[in-house]
């Protein structure tokens, strides 16, 4: 079954940062209505929900320039494979200059940090438990990548604006084989050093069935491209090894200086994030609450969702570490990847899904231990890391608050 909609595409180059003006509606075009079990038939799905999507988010802005957000100011949101190798490298130089910069945090609140990007790393770990499985879980990391973006910007120089990886490229092409992840002076740096001998990476526990995931193809350290001397100064909190375990160095929050770990595995991206996974979760989820939930991975499925496929094929560490994971660089362009799909989402029904019924859960893990819902007026506050306070009605909409951006 499909269903008819209206849609004004928009002609949108590579090269620009500026929305153009929409041609005028001249045919009926159609949504996918169920999601399509073969990969590459949901990645042409997947194309037609994204440029849906765009053209309601551009019939929706103003000419005026006088609005704060307007089609002549809006920011453009591309995935890495498009831009060019002078983009991509001015991206990760900006990524650099953050980590050589001075961290706003002193060390008697988080003592491990060392450089603005490590205040980013210490907020996450200092908010996991109230950030995921929680009412604010995607709010919140739209407004943490917004403000990464943000620093990138004005303390860095950098003029682009946040790429994205799209996970169900690289579930076609395989992670080392893509742009992103291919290793080169242009990538996000490609895989770690291989290690041997590597079993299975076990999640579960407290009452949940084992869960076994395969581990990757490195499991060392990054050696090539522009992050392969990066220190990771934060963490682990709660890291899983390939050997059915996990880690920690107290609460994650003291200097352990070591260096950035990848375990690349296609598996994981083939398995939980392929275009299949996302045009399902998009299609199959008519409510926030469903949405999120199948989002992260319903404890005890078997299934850890687009965002753990996403976390756990990157691999590594602190990739395998939901406290610690922004401490790799790729974990912005991974919820770029999140913001992108939930923006899909929420504009296929852009009145209910940005509103108060686009909210759902509390303020704590799996609302463990039982509290407050979150609300339109829950605030989210990122501390000395970057922003001011705002509110939960302040981050629904890409094109409002704070905000002015699309994806391509």
């Amino acid at each position: 079954m499909r269903l008819n909609a209206s849609v004004a595409l928009c002609l949108l180059t590579s090269a620009a940062n500026a929305l153009p003006q929409p041609q005028q509606p001249a045919a009926t075009a159609t949504l996918p209505s169920e999601p399509a079990s073969d990969t590459a038939a949901a990645s042409s799905q997947l194309d037609e929900l994204s440029k849906y999507a765009q053209s309601l988010a551009n019939s929706s802005l103003t000419s005026s320039k006088r609005a704060a957000c307007n089609i002549a100011n809006v920011a453009i949101r591309r995935e890495w494979g498009s831009l060019s190798n002078k983009e991509r490298k001015a991206y990760t130089d900006a990524v650099l200059c953050l980590q050589a910069k001075k961290a706003r945090y002193p060390t008697s609140i988080f003592p491990g940090v060392r450089s603005r990007f490590d205040d980013f790393v210490g907020t996450h770990i200092n908010q996991t438990t109230f950030i995921h499985y929680t009412g604010t879980f995607l709010a919140w990391h739209r407004y943490f990548t917004y403000e990464y973006e943000q620093s990138l910007r004005n303390e860095c120089g950098y003029t682009g604006y946040q790429p994205y990886w799209d996970w169900s490229k690289t579930a076609a092409s395989g992670l080392t084989k893509s742009p992103i992840l291919d290793g080169s002076q242009f990538s996000m740096s490609g895989d770690g050093e291989f290690v041997s001998g590597k079993g299975n990476v076990v999640l579960g526990g407290n009452g949940l069935p084992d869960l076994p995931l395969p581990p990757g193809s490195g499991g060392g350290c990054v050696k090539s491209g522009p992050f392969k001397d990066m220190k990771v100064n934060l963490g682990p909190v709660a890291l899983a090894l390939t050997d059915g375990t996990t880690v920690s160095n107290g609460d994650g929050l003291g200097y352990n200086p070591r260096c950035l770990k990848r375990d690349l595995t296609d598996a994981i991206n083939q398995r939980f994030a392929n275009a299949s996974s996302v045009v399902s979760l998009i299609l199959k989820n008519k409510n926030i609450y469903d949405f999120q939930m199948v989002m992260q991975g319903i404890p005890g499925s078997g299934s850890i969702g687009v965002h753990g496929g996403g976390h756990y094929a990157m691999g590594g560490d602190p990739g395998r570490d939901v406290f610690t994971s922004p401490g790799d660089p790729l974990f912005y362009l991974h919820h770029g990847m999140i913001d992108r799909t939930w923006w899909i989402w929420q504009l296929l029904d852009q009145k209910e899904r940005t509103g108060a019924k686009g909210i759902s859960g509390t303020g704590t893990f799996l609302n463990t231990p039982p509290s407050a819902n979150t609300t339109l007026e829950t605030p989210i506050d990122l501390g000395l890391a970057a922003g001011t306070v705002v509110k939960m009605k302040d981050l629904m909409s890409t094109t409002a608050g704070p905000f002015c951006y699309i994806y391509l």
